[in-house]
C-alpha cells in the first residue's frame, strides 16, 4: 500500500436510511452538518436513501422507492410512447 494517499482523519459516523429509519456507524472522512445522539453520544449523520436494510436484492422484496417523481416521470413517457405506438 501506498503510504500518504490515504485520509488520516478517519471517524466515527452514523449514516441513516430515510426509507427505513435504521441507523448504523462507521468509520468515515466524509463532512456533514447534521448530527445525531446515539447512546448519549453525538454523532455527525449522513442520511442515505438505500441500505441494505431497505434494497430489494438483501431483502427479497420488491419495494419501489421514488424520492423525485422519477417513477411517475418515466411512466407518463411510457404511455405517450405507447399511444403514439397504437395508432
Amino acid at each position: 500500500m501506498k503510504k500518504g494517499i490515504h485520509p488520516e482523519s478517519y471517524r466515527l459516523v452514523a449514516f441513516r436510511d430515510m426509507s427505513n429509519g435504521h441507523t448504523f456507524l462507521t468509520r468515515s472522512t466524509v463532512q456533514t452538518r447534521d448530527t445525531v445522539d446515539i447512546d448519549g453520544t453525538e454523532y455527525p449523520l449522513v442520511k442515505i436513501e438505500i441500505s441494505n436494510t431497505s434494497h430489494p436484492f438483501y431483502t427479497g422484496k420488491v419495494k419501489l422507492v421514488d424520492t423525485a417523481g422519477r417513477v411517475d416521470k418515466f411512466m407518463s413517457r411510457y404511455k405517450n410512447h405507447m399511444d403514439q405506438r397504437k395508432k
